[in-house]
Formats: C-alpha cells, sequence, structure tokens
C-alpha cells in the first residue's frame, strides 16, 4: 500500500512539474528537441501570444511558485524603490547618478557635441497615441537639442488621435503582431510587421517648430534576398534590404512628410522614422493589452542586430497594468519568474543601452466601499523593482510619482479631469503630468552627474 501511495505520489509530482515546464516553455520561448516530445500543452496551445484566458491559467498555475530570491548586494538597497521621482540604481549613496552611462551622452549634447542619442520607450496603452512621451520628447528636446517624432509604425490603432504624426495609408497592408497566430521571431520592437500588396502610407512629422532643420527620413524594414524597387514620395527607389533588419536612410531635407508604397509583400516592413541630424530622439513602442512578455518571442539574434543597425542609448521598459487584472490577486511571482529573463534578453541584446524599468502606474478596481487602488499594486511594483535590482538595472516608481494610493481615483474625478473613469488610463492631460515628472527626474539625475567632479569615460 505504502508502495502504492509513493508511486502516486511520484507521478503527480512529476505532471505537476512538466505542467509548470511546459507553460513556462510557452511563455519564455524557449524550446529543447527533447522536450517538444513531452510538452504538456503543445497540442492545446497555440503558438500566439497570451491572451487574457491564457495569462489567468498561468497565473492561477504558478500563483504558489516561491518568491525570487533576491540577493543582497553590499552598498545596494532594495528599498529605495519606494521614493517618488526618484531614478535609482539602489546604490545607497544617492548622490550619485544611477544612468551615468546615458547622462554623459546628453552631457555631451548639452556641451555642443554632434550627435544622436536615442530613446525606445516600450510600454502598452498608457503610452499609446504618444501619450506621455510626447511630453518627455519635447522637455528632451528642447533641453538638449534634437527634432523629429522618431519611430511611427506602418499603421495603428491611435493613428487617429495621435497628434505628433498625421498618417493616412490604405487598407491592403497585412499586419503581424504579438496577437496574430504564427511565428513572432522577427516582429520589430513595436510588436507589429506589415506587408503591403501595392499598399501606401503618408505620414507628416507634426512636432517640428523649426522650417530650417534638416529631417532624416528613413525606412526600417526586413530582409529581402535581392534589390527591391518601392516609390517614395512617387518616385522609383531602388533599395537593397540585405541585413535582417535595416534602417534606409531615403533622404535628408527641409521636408516633414514622406509617402511610401510597396507593391512586393515579400518584404517585411516596419515603420517610417524622422529624425534631425542631431539631439535627442525618443520612440514610442505602444502596444495595447499586453504585459513585457511578449518580447520573449522575439529572436535574441534579430534583436542584436537591431541594437547594431538601430542603436539606442536608453531603454525604458513600462508595464504591468495589464497584470493587474483581477482586483483581489495579490501574488505576482509568477510574473516575476517570467518577466525577469525577458528584461535580461533585452538588456543584452541592447547591450550598449542603459535599462531602465518603470514601475505600473496607479490603477482602480471597485470595491465594497468604491473605487480603490488594486489591492496588490504594492506587491506587483516590488516585483518590478526587484527585477531591475536582479538584474543590475535602473528603476523609477511611476506608481508612487503619481501620488501612490488611490491617485488615479484622484485623478479621475478632479475637474478638470486627469485620467479617464474607468480609474486605469491617464487622460492627455494627465499623461502630460506623468512625461514631465519622468523629465524631472532624469534632470535630477543629469544635475548629480554633472556635480561629479570626475566624469565617467564614454561607452561608444
Amino acid at each position: 500500500m505504502k508502495g502504492s501511495r509513493r508511486v502516486l505520489f511520484f507521478v503527480g509530482s512529476s505532471f505537476i512539474i512538466y505542467l509548470l515546464i511546459s507553460l513556462l516553455s510557452y511563455i519564455t520561448g524557449f524550446t529543447w528537441a527533447p522536450f517538444k516530445k513531452v510538452n504538456l500543452v503543445s497540442d492545446i496551445i497555440k503558438n500566439n501570444s497570451p491572451t487574457k484566458k491564457d495569462t489567468l491559467v498561468i497565473a492561477d498555475t504558478l500563483a504558489n511558485t516561491p518568491s525570487p530570491e533576491i540577493i543582497a548586494k553590499t552598498n545596494y538597497n532594495l528599498q529605495l524603490y519606494k521614493q517618488a521621482h526618484l531614478i535609482t540604481n539602489f546604490n545607497i549613496d544617492t548622490t550619485k547618478p544611477a544612468l551615468a552611462v546615458f547622462l554623459q551622452k546628453l552631457h555631451d549634447l548639452k556641451t555642443g557635441k554632434k550627435r544622436k542619442v536615442r530613446i525606445a520607450y516600450f510600454g502598452d496603452s498608457m503610452i499609446e497615441g504618444d501619450l506621455l512621451t510626447k511630453t518627455l520628447r519635447e522637455l528632451l528636446q528642447k533641453e538638449f537639442g534634437g527634432d523629429g517624432v522618431g519611430f511611427v509604425p506602418i499603421t495603428s490603432l491611435a493613428s487617429q488621435f495621435r497628434q505628433t504624426v498625421n498618417s493616412s495609408y490604405s487598407n491592403g497592408w497585412d499586419r503581424e503582431s504579438f496577437k496574430t497566430d504564427g511565428i513572432k521571431n522577427q516582429l520589430f520592437l513595436s510588436g507589429y510587421l506589415f506587408r503591403g500588396h501595392g499598399d501606401w502610407v503618408q505620414m507628416k512629422d507634426e512636432t517640428i517648430i523649426d522650417s530650417a532643420v534638416l529631417i532624416e527620413k528613413s525606412l526600417l524594414c526586413g530582409f529581402y534576398d535581392k534589390p527591391i524597387t518601392i516609390k517614395i514620395n512617387d518616385a522609383d527607389v531602388v533599395i537593397n534590404p540585405n541585413k535582417i533588419f535595416n534602417r534606409i536612410v531615403t533622404s535628408t531635407d527641409l521636408e516633414r512628410s514622406m509617402k511610401l508604397f510597396v507593391a512586393d509583400d515579400k518584404l517585411p516592413v516596419y515603420g517610417l522614422s524622422f529624425e534631425s541630424e542631431s539631439g535627442i530622439m525618443v520612440d514610442n513602442f505602444s502596444f495595447r493589452g499586453i504585459s513585457g512578455v511578449e518580447f520573449s518571442k522575439i529572436d535574441s539574434s534579430f534583436l542584436s542586430t537591431i541594437a547594431e543597425e538601430n542603436p539606442y542609448d536608453l531603454i525604458v521598459f513600462q508595464y504591468g497594468v495589464n497584470v493587474l487584472f483581477r482586483p483581489n490577486d495579490m501574488n505576482f511571482n509568477w510574473y516575476a519568474h517570467i518577466l525577469k529573463p525577458v528584461a535580461k534578453k533585452i538588456r543584452t541584446c541592447f547591450h550598449s543601452a542603459d535599462f531602465l524599468m518603470v514601475s505600473t502606474a496607479d490603477r482602480a478596481f471597485k470595491y465594497d466601499t468604491g473605487y480603490a487602488s488594486a489591492k496588490g499594486i504594492d506587491s506587483l511594483v516590488r516585483i518590478q523593482a526587484s527585477i531591475a535590482y536582479e538584474i543590475g538595472a535602473t528603476f523609477y516608481n511611476q506608481y508612487q510619482s503619481m501620488g501612490g494610493r488611490n491617485s488615479i481615483v484622484d485623478w479621475a474625478n478632479q475637474t478638470p479631469a486627469l485620467a479617464n473613469k474607468d480609474y486605469v488610463h491617464p487622460n492627455s492631460k494627465g499623461a502630460a503630468i506623468l512625461g514631465k515628472y519622468f523629465f524631472e527626474a532624469l534632470m535630477n539625475d543629469y544635475r548629480k552627474f554633472t556635480n561629479q567632479s570626475v566624469k565617467i569615460a564614454p561607452n561608444y
């Protein structure tokens, strides 16, 4: 009898372990040929990004996994994540800058050096339509120089209300994304890939004030096995996109608009970019409804090629509101286990860039006493901070910076309102405040840098 129990315990334990490994393999994109034969979810889960239903299953299955071990580091303090309006690398000496390498590049611009300093700002619907990044870009370009809206995807759910670029396009573009079936290893940082069948897109940059500034307009696209003819502003142009990722400068002039026509659907197209020849550039990479783990599906070698051909100096990674999808959830250990390797992967691929994790903003649910912040939001913010701490990145507590508990409720109920009545999304006024807060936190870090008597050697 005891032997039967041992066998039953062994079988049950093995099943649970295999189930957890199968789920983690699906989420993180890890594959190992021998394991494919015993993957318990390969036949019931499509090769697709997790839906909310999938996330429910994953969260419930992994909710009781142990908290990630946080290793104590000499002269570092995780508790610094609780401070509002602070960009921290968790060094207990808070007089030292957290983003020293990035700040050296800002200082180069400030002292007259001509160069580009690029920021990639990743997020969900909280930054959709260039919200928050619009204000951040304006303030940084005013302070350090630069013009141009940066990267814009071919089509977008937000194209009709985005104010920083005027965009129109034909209806025939095929779109692949985090949310569609199929292989995702060469989606761009936006989470999208487009293919044209004789389709066009026209964009005009609405951010540029100085009419005398030269603007570099570029096409961002994938691999094509031979030179291909496209149309730029109704003129035939032969390009040679012979790398798995290509940034092709189509013109540098005073024009603020560009029209692209693509006839061959074998050319993967990502978007257009508008940049001045020097200064700060801020690219908005928003994708509605995701939590950041979706980037596990993009091939590391492809990300590394993007880093080489389209380099960034600062990666900002802001997610979390879509993890707070149930009002009573308190344990987000499952999210830590699947997000940490994704954050580490992006940081490794973009090794020349500083990596800054931004916490979720506040979001509320309706409880018995009325609308209030999600019960588990403090736990989630700690999880996000611990990931930044463990991978040696920096952290910014947006939740505390916007006011902490119930701030989204206060913002939505103000006159004029700073947030929508969904108690999730700041409106354009609120997003501008968040952008200003983030800029001020960067400037506080920059002042620490300029106050140092000895500057670091630039890493480029």
